[in-house]
């Protein structure tokens, strides 16, 4: 593993060429690229074609103004995608997940999916008055819902929080059609694939880079954290937003954040 070169000493570099060389050698590279792009949409097409599991429409989920079957939440659509954000009761927001904080940062504009018939929503593990100030306090603009217990047994089953998953509305039926968890969860965040084209990459220690490459974070959480907070909370703050959640620290259980 190789960490952030000394303080004062010059990150390696790349060697230099000229430009025609260069110029060779990523045409070498966007072929692979375009196999790459052409093995997605191989898995897309196979993904389409998954079978579906039926879901209670009628599960009960906490909004703003009280409880919401799921089938309300496709807003009249036919397709849904929700993130299942977990959630640390009690705990200030600096403590709150980084790795779903991360992950839902990256989620704003909705329109592209609506012209698609597509509905999207984060689902809380935590009590609807803690997590939806947290919304507010990270300025997410997306459908926001608490899932409650009954509701944790019916859609989350033996999974845990940290989940994508899409449904299917057919008139009053909902149905499960695929979900994802961890390293499926990037599609999320195009942060990582824009640092995925830079020099240094993600400076994970994972990655496969040159000796002396800086990698500075490790993959179980400290990634997503900045000075002891998860990291796009630090814009906020100096924006101004109170992170009070209108909870104190407890002894709560804790689940692990992915």
């Amino acid at each position: 593993m190789t960490e952030t070169p000394a303080a004062g000493r010059p990150l390696p570099r790349p060697p230099i060429a000229d430009r025609r060389t260069w110029q060779k050698q990523i045409d070498e590279l966007r072929a692979k690229e375009k196999a790459h792009t052409r093995a997605g949409d191989a898995l897309a097409a196979e993904r389409r074609r998954l079978p579906m599991v039926e879901v209670d429409p009628r599960t009960p989920l906490i909004g703003a103004d009280g409880p919401v079957p799921l089938i309300d939440i496709f807003g009249g659509r036919s397709q849904l995608i929700a993130y299942f954000q977990m959630w640390h009761t009690g705990e200030p927001a600096a403590k709150q997940c980084m790795g779903c904080t991360f992950s839902t940062s990256h989620i704003n504009e909705l329109s592209y999916l609506h012209s698609r018939d597509v509905g999207y929503a984060t689902f809380c593990q935590g009590p609807y008055e803690e997590s939806s100030r947290y919304r507010d306090f990270m300025g997410w603009t997306i459908p926001w819902y608490s899932v409650p217990q009954d509701a944790v047994d019916r859609l989350v089953a033996d999974r845990h929080f940290g989940i994508l998953v899409t449904y299917l509305r057919d008139d009053d039926k909902v149905y499960e059609t695929y979900w994802t968890t961890g390293r499926g969860n990037e599609l999320m965040a195009p942060s990582y694939g824009l640092l995925d084209l830079t020099v240094y990459g993600r400076q994970e220690f994972w990655e496969d880079s040159p000796e002396g490459w800086p990698q500075r974070w490790d993959t179980r959480g400290d990634q997503f954290l900045l000075d002891g907070r998860p990291t796009a909370q630090w814009s906020r703050i100096k924006a101004g937003y109170d992170d009070d959640l209108g909870a104190s620290s407890g002894d709560h259980h804790q689940p692990h954040c992915h």
